[in-house]
This record gives structure tokens, sequence and C-alpha cells, in this order.
């Protein structure tokens, strides 16, 4: 972990206030799935920096991706980058993602809701990589809101629902999941409280992982804004951003 500088090789809308964006440097090098950074806005009255999630590593070209969706001030910012302008980091942070816990040959369930798909991209990538059979399945509100739904699809089977009926399936990521016709090895999850809550009772905890959105200040374990209750002993916690994001289920509180 550590601040650096890197450059924007592109930019651009892929669904609705959901933007793609393409950093370089060497940084890239450290970073592992689920993992996220710290990016400092560049107006001067936007003092605490943002945490978005690593989507894609491309260590070869030391490039990675970022999908974030603009809800402020800090994210409309971002939105005004473009190529070959330099932004802030402080990355990557947090623990990550571990692929190894699935065995090649083994088949993981990638659930993901909303904004919290993105860091299922790579992960889904690796696991591929390493021979594992990967199933998305993703939430949205809308069609509006749906991205990168062709990009894991090309990964393995992508089943997207819609509260709204607009794309996929009418529901919630547990319609689709109640239905499905298989027992995964393992699951990993990452989306909003209510969502990780229920993926939770729904699989086993030792192979059932979930990155919490918990809201950040420092990213690094300092200010304890993203604190999580442990589920052994109600009097001590951990935090999201330095000991998380990512939880075995039953660890934490959610």
């Amino acid at each position: 972990m550590r601040q650096t500088e890197m450059k924007v090789v592109s930019q651009k809308l892929i669904a609705d206030r959901v933007f793609e964006l393409v950093l370089k440097g060497d940084v890239v090098l450290e970073m592992n799935p689920g993992q996220f950074m710290q990016l400092k806005p560049r107006r001067a009255d936007l003092l605490l920096r943002r945490p978005i999630s690593i989507c894609a590593i491309d260590k070869d070209l030391e490039q990675c991706t970022l999908l974030y969706r603009v809800d402020g001030d800090g994210t409309a910012d971002f939105a005004k980058l473009e190529a070959g302008d330099a932004i802030d980091v402080i990355a990557p942070l947090g623990n990550g993602f571990s692929p190894q816990e699935t065995k090649p040959g083994e088949h993981a369930l990638l659930i993901g809701g909303g904004i919290g798909v993105p860091p299922l991209y790579q992960l889904g990538k690796e696991l591929v990589a390493q021979g594992s059979t990967v199933t998305f399945v993703l939430g949205f509100s809308s069609a509006k809101d749906v991205f990168y739904e062709k990009e894991m699809g090309e990964l393995g089977d992508c089943f997207v629902a819609t509260v709204d009926g607009t794309r996929g399936v009418q529901g919630f990521v547990t319609t689709i999941t109640d239905a499905l016709d298989f027992v995964p090895d393992t699951v990993y999850s990452c989306g909003p409280t209510a969502m990780l809550r229920v993926v939770s009772e729904r699989f086993d905890d030792s192979r059932t992982f979930l990155s919490l959105e918990e809201r950040m200040a420092c990213g690094v374990g300092a200010c304890y804004a993203c604190v999580c209750q442990r589920t052994d002993d109600p009097t001590k916690s951990l935090k999201a951003c330095d000991e998380g994001p990512v939880f075995r289920a039953g660890e934490v509180v959610i």
C-alpha cells in the first residue's frame, strides 16, 4: 500500500451514472482481486478521499479498471477526468478475495448487487485461470443500471435480476440463487448489507466470503469509521478497510 500518482488511460459512461475508469501505474503490480483504492478528488474543497473497488487488473500493461457510480461531489469530480490526467491514489487497500479458497475443478458462485458487482470480475478471471468454474448472479434496480453482464458472461454463466423486471429475472439475487440447480463449493459476494445478510443465511459460513460496503474515511484503519462488530465477541470489532473488506461469513455482525 502506498500513495502514488496514476495516469488516466480512458474513461467512459457504461450505465446510468456508472463510469468505467482505466488507470495506469506500477502500483497495479501489487493489486489483488477484491482490494480497493482511495482516490483524491481534484477539487480543493473536497478533503476526503473516495474508496473505489478494483474491477480488473492487467499487470502486463500496469493498468487497472475501476467502475464507480456518481453519487456525490467526489465521484462527480472523478467523472470529469480525461485521458492523460493524473490522479492521486492510495493503493492497494484491504485484504481482498482469495481465489485459492476454491480448488481447481470446483464451482464458485459469485453474487453481486449494484455497485458491489465490480470486484467480482477480476476474481472470476482468476478463478477461471486456475481451472475453477464460475457462475455469476448480479442484481440491479433496473435495466439502465446493468453493467458488465457481457464481460462476466464470457467467464461463465451469468444471471441478472432487476427489481422492476426490465432485464433478466424480476426480483432479487436470491430469486435466482434459490432456483439454481447446483450446490456451489464456494460463494463470494459483494453488495448492499441487506443482500449480504441473506447470502450469509443461505450458504455455508465456512466457504462463503463477503465483501462489506462500509463508509470509509481514511482507508488505512486509522479513523475507525468502518468498524464491524465481531460475532464471537461483541465487545471487539474489526475494521472493514484494513482487516476487511472481505470477511468469512459469520465472522462479523452484518
